[in-house]
């Protein structure tokens, strides 16, 4: 073929390729959930779906594939054509540390295309009312004159509040007891029927506790204080590099084109950043996280590599 006919044919392809990315989406957009309907990320999820929808003039669909612990709905997200007719919402462990707790995963973690960072909720040490301690320092110090006497709740091996725990064991050196339950609920009912000294849960569900005087929060995970309880401190006041957030973002299949992944990006920063939008995040005590596909990488990395710490030193399996 001629010289100048393979340059007509490669600028008639970009402009091809241009106008389709341009005209981004031409149909129906689903966004995979990992989790059952009802929950805050499904909330997040239909809230987002919702302004994209509107944004875009097409319809973006929420599709609930819970199971496996998360593990069907990240596959199925992860083998999707990396078009943007599918997309992936979920909390920290599908795109972070599932691959550190599960062997023979049918995905790849890393390999997810970082599409944005959503929001945040900074989680709370919750503890007995008639704990003995008022602080982070008090609980530490009690640990350690009590080892293997302090108890800690979770939802399991490897969530996060068993690994939160963890991370208190690891940078002060006790060592506490780890009781499983199934599920925040029952989990955060033992502490308030005083069953278990402790349990990390997020500010949303145990503030109203707190008020009520069945718990005591004594730390929150974030690094600054919670908006929500500005009367309490960061743990991390009392135990340098200690955190523990719960946040969710958004992703896409591997291989997702970087431009794709940008204009998605944009168009779901300017929806969190809505007045009416933003305020109804603050009524569930969720905090925007803005920024750039780079900038969700970036945090993916440290995140894993955080958790990813304490589960080799801590030795943490699923089993």
């Amino acid at each position: 073929m001629c010289r100048w006919l393979w340059a007509a044919l490669i600028a008639v392809l970009s402009v091809s390729a241009s106008f389709a990315q341009d005209v981004y989406p031409s149909r129906l957009v689903k966004i995979i959930l990992p989790s059952a309907p009802g929950s805050t990320t499904d909330m997040l999820a239909r809230l987002i779906a919702d302004q994209l929808s509107q944004k875009w003039g097409k319809p973006v669909i929420v599709e609930n594939v819970s199971g496996g612990g998360m593990s069907i709905g990240a596959t199925q997200a992860f083998r999707a054509a990396p078009d943007g007719y599918t997309l992936f919402i979920c909390p920290p462990s599908p795109v972070t540390i599932m691959k550190l707790l599960y062997r023979d995963l049918p995905f790849e973690p890393t390999q997810f295309t970082p599409i944005s960072l959503l929001v945040r909720v900074p989680n709370a040490l919750v503890v007995r009312k008639d704990f003995p301690a008022a602080n982070v320092k008090e609980l530490i110090g009690h640990a350690k004159a009590n080892p293997g006497k302090v108890t800690f709740a979770s939802q399991g091996a490897g969530s996060t509040a068993h690994l939160s725990a963890n991370l208190i064991d690891l940078l002060a050196g006790t060592e506490m007891v780890h009781v499983p339950y199934r599920g925040a609920v029952p989990a955060l009912n033992a502490i308030v029927a005083g069953q278990i000294d402790f349990f990390f849960d997020t500010v949303t569900t145990s503030t109203p506790q707190h008020r009520a005087g069945t718990v005591k929060i004594i730390g929150v995970g974030g690094t600054e204080r919670a908006s929500i309880l500005p009367e309490v401190p960061p743990v991390s006041d009392d135990l340098p590099g200690f955190r523990s957030i719960t946040w969710f973002a958004m992703a896409g299949p591997p291989g997702l084109p970087p431009a794709l992944a940008s204009k998605i990006n944009q168009d779901v920063n300017e929806s969190l950043m809505r007045p009416e939008i933003a305020d109804r995040l603050q009524k569930l005590t969720l905090e925007p996280m803005l920024g750039t596909p780079a900038d969700a990488a970036k945090f993916f990395a440290e995140e894993t590599a955080l958790w990813g710490r304490v589960i080799k030193e801590k030795n943490i399996v699923v089993q």
